[in-house]
């Protein structure tokens, strides 16, 4: 695919809390995967730095990625995002230019 939107979400979990994030982020995978324009979603996990979790994500459109965020699933796991993560999730979003 020459075209479309890829995701870069990056999660930085609290030391005593990276079981907890690893569920929770775990859990959107498989709603998320299903959803019409998402072309593909993957949970990666820092090899040197098991606190730091990253989504790497292809959508169909901007459109697509604006669906994702209002799903039940994605609302559901916000909310505990606080709680049990270092800092504010970084979330990068990139167009594919060659």
């Amino acid at each position: 695919m020459a075209n479309g939107l890829r995701v870069v979400a990056r999660i930085k979990a609290k030391q005593d809390k990276i079981e907890e994030v690893k569920r929770l982020l775990s859990g959107l995978i498989e709603p998320t995967r299903k959803e019409s324009g998402c072309v593909s979603y993957e949970l990666l996990q820092n090899c040197q730095d098991p606190t730091d979790f990253t989504f790497i994500e292809e959508w169909t459109s901007d459109a697509a990625l604006s669906e994702h965020f209002e799903t039940k699933h994605f609302k559901n796991a916000q909310p505990h995002l606080p709680e049990l993560t270092a800092e504010e999730s970084d979330i990068r979003t990139y167009t594919v230019i060659g």
